[in-house]
This record gives C-alpha cells, structure tokens and sequence, in this order.
C-alpha cells in the first residue's frame, strides 16, 4: 500500500505487527492497544520511529473497567419519548469484581493509558494496556522513555492501584499519608471509609466511621446509534 494512502491504523498494524492487540478509530481518535510486556517497548518505538514520532507524552491515567458495558438504567428498550425511571441495581459499588454483571467488559479489569501527541506530524495517539492481574496490576514504567510519566505514574499508582514496574519513586501524591485503599477505583465507597474531625479533648485529628449514607454513581451513557434521531425526524414530517 503506498505510503500516502495509509492511515495510522495501517501503519501501526505494519509497524508493531503481533504486539497488537487492537487498534481502533472512533470518534476521530485513535487507540492503539498493546499487551502489557510490550508497553514501554512500544512506546519507545512510538516516540523514536521517523513515521510516528510522537515526541510528546501528553498524560498517563489508569482506568477501572469494574462496570464496563453495564448501566443502572434502561437504555435499549425506552421510547424516544422518555427514559425508564427503574433502577436496576446493576450499577459500580453494588457489587465486587467477581461477582460482577457481564457485560461488555473485558475479563482485566485495570489498563493503564497514555495519551501521545506527534508535533512534527500534527496527530495524537492513546496508547492502552491492560494490566495482567487484576489483584495486583502491574505495568512497566513509561519514565525511562517519557521522564514527564513520573507524577502522572504516581497519580495513577494512588487513585487506581496500578503499580509501576520500574518508577523511581513510586509514591502517593494525592491522598494522606495513612489513606487506605484507592478512591478511584468504582468499588470504592462514594462516601469513603472514614471521616475525620479535630478532637478538642484528645487536642488532635481523629479518624472515624463515616456517619452519613452510602451513595452509588451512575456512569453515563453514550448511545451509539441514531434511533432516536431517526424517531424524532419522522415525529416532525408526521406533524407536517
């Protein structure tokens, strides 16, 4: 194929060939997904490569598919007219990894993500890969190819849990220095574990069980089909 008429995804598919694991355009973006092992080669490949040059680490984040494909409310069978108003209970924070509804989710549950930009050839890439263990997720380190992942590692590590294979300083840098657990994660209480308050009597910080009710998030809903549109513009020639 010549060069000019290739896309990214063409050549990337050429370029990383088995170490692919999908590559995927949608909505003008463009998702390169590779196994974990090859994570930080890939990158380097990515950032060194004449055809891809993506010099510029843009973010690392980590993301928790806990409730990937499954939703709280009513989405497919619904009038163009209204919503269905029926909680399900199928929604993050009712239930664990395990037990689970099955939907459109991977069986991995933590990926971590870096988001890539190209200055010489004015384009963008995510790059993702899915950690192997979903009791201990561990990815290699992206700062010895983008130094600039430190502090985005380091978010990562304490908001979700990823650990890092091969950061300098793996360390939390958003929560207190005895927080528990990772409040990023979509099985983590809304309304966290404990709360805390100045004791006049002790003269210092106490920490105790939270007093007020749990709370569930609903994830929002991103339809990918024109139904709706397609009723309400039959809906408007029937008026005419």
């Amino acid at each position: 194929m010549p060069e000019q008429t290739q896309t990214l995804s063409d050549r990337l598919k050429a370029r990383f060939g088995d170490k692919v694991v999908s590559v995927v355009e949608a909505r003008g973006e463009t998702t390169l997904e590779v196994p974990a092992e090859a994570w930080r080669d890939v990158a380097l490949a990515l950032r060194d490569d004449a055809e891809f040059r993506f010099e510029q680490l843009i973010d690392v984040c980590g993301v928790d598919y806990l409730s990937f494909g499954d939703d709280e409310w009513d989405t497919s069978d619904v009038s163009s007219e209204g919503f269905s108003r029926g909680v399900e209970g199928q929604g993050p924070g009712r239930f664990t990894w395990e037990s689970r509804p099955r939907g459109r989710g991977p069986d991995r549950r933590f990926a971590a993500v870096a988001h890539l930009l190209s200055v010489q050839h004015n384009r963008r890439l995510r790059l993702r890969c899915f950690a192997l263990d979903n009791s201990l997720p561990l990815v290699p380190s992206l700062v010895p190819v983008y130094p600039v992942a430190n502090w985005f590692e380091r978010e990562a590590f304490d908001l979700m849990g990823i650990i890092f294979e091969g950061h300098p300083d793996l360390r939390r840098i958003l929560t207190d220095y005895g927080f528990v657990g990772h409040p990023f994660r979509k099985d983590f209480p809304l309304i966290g574990n404990v709360e805390v308050r100045y004791d006049a009597d002790k003269k210092r910080v106490v920490y105790e069980p939270v007093s007020i009710d749990p709370r569930v998030g609903v994830p929002r809903v991103v339809r990918e089909d024109s139904r709706w549109q397609q009723s309400a513009a039959e809906s408007s020639q029937v008026k005419k």
